[in-house]
């Protein structure tokens, strides 16, 4: 069998899975006219036996992640208009998240600020209230709980049906009992995909084969990082507080997440899902097929055989909670198989190595058409309409790809799924995995090391808590105080005084050779890079629709030689894909490290070890030279991402220890200290330099973001130039605050109220030691004066701010050039 030729303007396109991602996936395609969509599934139809088909479809939309809560709600709107068999595919019946200790309730809070900021309608609702919406709670054991009335029950099979039969009627076809053994290729591009029935050309192919998707990957040479597991759901008898009870449910969707335990009704009985019990991984290559799967009477591939030694203790606790369990027992319950991420977010985006080959996978039900329009407005448009860098497959290091690390962090992710978490808290296990050449002279230190990117980053030293004991700070809440240190305020003082060291290993430094890299590199970039060697230039990656993909440093070392300061693996990948023969492109960043050294000092720190001269004359800001640091050989960049007069120097790892002492022993006389990544974003938050994927993404212009500096109208022709020039005034902007409240602090994702209404949220925030007030960035409308005053919501308390100039500090830039 083979697929129907190519109609015009219609690429031929493969969807690898008919569970609800895959069906979501083929309605979105064929809505937006590419109509020549086979859908292929290895079990049969309507449930082909994945997650789709045992899946609970509970559907809370609140996320910390504004890209899954967009995914979500876009879900539940669009499942809200479905019918399937009669049957409505979206159940509104709200949700109810409670809390049983004080620091649930609290975080309960932190999420109604995530809900506001992200435009989700919900409260945090007393005991009382609790009760009301669910009688059979014990109203002894709760404080309170989160009530979001939009949220329900998505009817997975329903859904899927309904838009497969929307998809069938565009042209698209789905095809079950077709199991798929290979994926055909050439010259770097998918060609078609095999199945055990026959041969399917095409060109693109989708995989969202669900838990099957390494499986698939394999076939098609890509890595996907996702690690599937077992997940315990049952069913109880009756109840006689049900009975009588004709529709599937009606109090809201529960979660009891102090316990990792949630619950939905079925009519006169209860659903109950549990995390509380042990990792439980699944090996993808070895789930049985559908009929190998029922002839060893298992429901399905998915659904494994329930243990009720893991149950029991959930089982005690749901009793605590509902006494009326103790009326009943469990009926029935299975282990049912899903997919978890090394960080717990989805995989979406097309592979570099296989080009048309896609990736839709580690998608729950939860946010399936919200991906699945993603992914569908990137094959057909060239982007999604939202920022889903959190998403995209190439985020991971190659580092964090081992099937070790992605078997060991995803079953944490599925331990930590109900975990308060905070922002700042690290990875567990493996660690340290990426440690810079300085991480010995670090420990020796006491750094307090955090994790990004698999690196060992020092966020404050402890040999420095002599200088923070002569402080005066306010005190801080138990939340902002995690993770965090007095000592943080004594390195940012000192590098304002004196002088710092800083260890900037893990920024991505990428190098571009080649007779043809100055044209690329300047057509793929918003600034004039036509400037001699020695030059250095903060620009910016642009998408075709000016929105930022990231922003760059660019060092000319040589007339076909440049030095790329980059943020993630997104960016090798996006300038492998564009780099046209004679341009070279390589990742650095593991054979080289770097030390930011910054601060008054720097320069009389500095000068004495180096041959050439490094005043402000012969060594301007923004400029580079190859020299020497003692016996090492260095790139020093005049460059400060922290306000103060100061280089970047780079060296081979090798030689990375040696440059540390070098620089210690010369910086003694001088009361140099290293400073850590705590005191670095406090510093660069002053300045206003704003951080890439945090404060700024590609849903976001240069104008919008205050960076438009950076762009050079009068150049040559770059990517974006076009839409910029269509771009009318920014109608939001990247606006700075200052709390009112020396002693407020916020950390980030809190709606900001202007006139008592949510009007946007806080992007990067941390205390300003040199200001002593905190600093928050925020998403705002435009046309808010200097001046104006507006409430950021942090846990429930509406805190003021003011609207600020920028930069905060040092507006003339007098300390960096000097």
């Amino acid at each position: 069998m083979s697929a129907r030729g190519t109609r015009p303007g219609s690429p031929r396109v493969v969807v690898i899975g008919a569970g609800v991602v895959g069906c979501s996936l083929a309605d979105e395609l064929t809505a937006r006219g590419w109509r020549d969509v086979t859908v292929l599934e290895q079990g049969p139809l309507p449930a082909p036996g994945g997650s789709t088909s045992h899946a609970p479809g509970l559907v809370f939309r609140t996320s910390p992640s504004r890209t899954l809560t967009a995914f979500a709600q876009y879900t539940v709107d669009k499942f809200s208009s479905l019918e399937a068999d009669g049957s409505r595919c979206f159940v509104p019946v709200g949700g109810l998240e409670l809390a049983t200790t004080s620091e649930r309730l609290a975080d309960l809070h932190r999420r109604a600020g995530h809900a506001a900021a992200w435009g989700v309608r919900g409260e945090v609702v007393d005991t009382a209230r609790c009760k009301e919406l669910w009688p059979l709670l014990d109203a002894s054991v709760v404080l309170g709980g989160f009530h979001t009335p939009e949220d329900g029950l998505a009817r997975a099979l329903h859904a899927s049906r309904a838009q497969l039969d929307r998809a069938t009627a565009r042209g698209a076809r789905f095809l079950d009992r077709h199991t798929v053994t290979g994926i055909e290729r050439r010259d770097g591009r998918v060609t078609g995909v095999v199945t055990d029935r026959g041969a399917f050309p095409a060109d693109h192919v989708v995989s969202a084969a669900g838990f099957w998707g390494p499986v698939v990957g394999r076939m098609a040479g890509v890595d996907v990082p996702l690690q599937p597991l077992a997940h315990q759901y049952a069913r109880t008898g009756p109840l006689p507080q049900l009975s009588g009870a004709t529709a599937e449910a009606s109090k809201p969707i529960l979660r009891f997440q102090d316990r990792d335990l949630y619950v939905r009704e079925h009519t006169d009985r209860l659903g109950i899902g549990s995390y509380a019990h042990r990792p439980l991984p699944v090996d993808p290559f070895a789930v049985l097929a559908y009929d190998e799967a029922r002839a060893r009477n298992m429901d399905m591939p998915s659904s494994y055989p329930f243990t009720p030694g893991d149950w029991a203790p959930s089982w005690e606790d749901c009793r605590r909670l509902m006494p009326a369990l103790r009326e009943t027992e469990i009926e029935s319950g299975f282990n049912g198989v899903f997919s978890f991420t090394p960080d717990g977010m989805p995989v979406l985006g097309e592979s570099r190595t296989l080009r048309g080959f896609w990736l839709a996978e580690a998608v729950w039900v939860t946010h399936s058409a919200g991906a699945a329009k993603a992914v569908a407005e990137w094959m057909v448009n060239g982007r999604p309409s939202l920022d889903v860098h959190e998403c995209d497959l190439t985020r991971f290091e190659e580092a964090q790809r081992s099937p070790a690390y992605i078997r060991e962090r995803g079953s944490q992710q599925f331990v930590e799924v109900y975990d308060v978490v905070h922002p700042l808290q690290p990875t567990g296990r493996p660690r340290p995995l990426r440690v810079s050449p300085f991480h010995a002279r670090q420990q020796q230190l006491g750094a307090y090391f955090l994790e990004g990117g698999g690196w060992e980053r020092p966020h404050w030293y402890e040999a420095n808590a002599g200088l923070a004991a002569e402080l005066r700070l306010p005190a801080r809440d138990a939340w902002s105080a995690r993770h965090w240190s007095p000592i943080a305020a004594a390195e940012a003082r000192a590098t304002r005084r004196k002088a710092a060291l800083y260890d900037m290993t893990p920024l991505r430094r990428l190098e571009v050779t080649g007779p043809r890299a100055l044209d690329f590199l300047d057509r793929m970039t918003t600034n004039n890079l036509r400037r001699k060697p020695g030059a250095v230039t903060y620009t910016l990656l642009l998408d075709e629709t000016g929105g930022i993909r990231s922003d760059l440093t660019v060092a000319r070392l040589a007339p076909d030689r440049f030095q790329v300061g980059a943020n993630s693996p997104a960016d090798l990948d996006h300038l492998l894909r564009h780099a046209p023969d004679g341009v070279h492109i390589r990742d650095i960043t593991s054979g080289t490290c770097c030390i930011g050294v910054w601060g008054p000092l720097a320069r009389d720190l500095v000068q004495p070890l180096v041959p050439d001269d490094f005043s402000h004359e012969a060594f301007g800001y923004f400029r580079a030279k190859e020299t020497y640091v003692g016996h090492v050989p260095v790139t020093a960049m005049r460059l400060s991402y922290v306000g103060e007069l100061g280089w970047e120097l780079y060296t081979t790892a090798d030689l990375g220890l040696r440059l540390w002492d070098t620089l210690w022993e010369a910086g003694r006389s001088l009361g140099v200290v290293a400073a850590g990544r705590s005191a670095f974003d406090s510093l660069r938050l002053e300045k206003g330099y704003r951080a890439w994927g945090t404060d700024m993404t590609d849903e976001h212009n240069p104008y919008e973001a205050g960076v438009g500096f950076a762009v050079r109208m009068d150049k040559a022709d770059f990517v974006g130039r076009a839409a910029l020039e269509r771009a009318g005034a920014p109608a939001r902007r990247l606006t700075p605050l200052l709390l009112d409240d020396p002693a407020a602090v916020v950390m980030g994702k809190e709606p900001v109220h202007v006139d008592g209404t949510p009007a946007g949220y806080v992007t990067s925030a941390s205390y300003g030691y040199t200001l002593g007030r905190c600093v928050a960035y925020a998403w705002l409308p435009a046309g808010l004066t200097t001046g104006t005053g507006v409430h950021v919501e942090y846990f429930g308390q509406k805190v003021p701010a003011t609207v600020a100039d920028e930069p905060l500090f040092d507006p003339q830039m007098s300390r960096i050039r000097r």
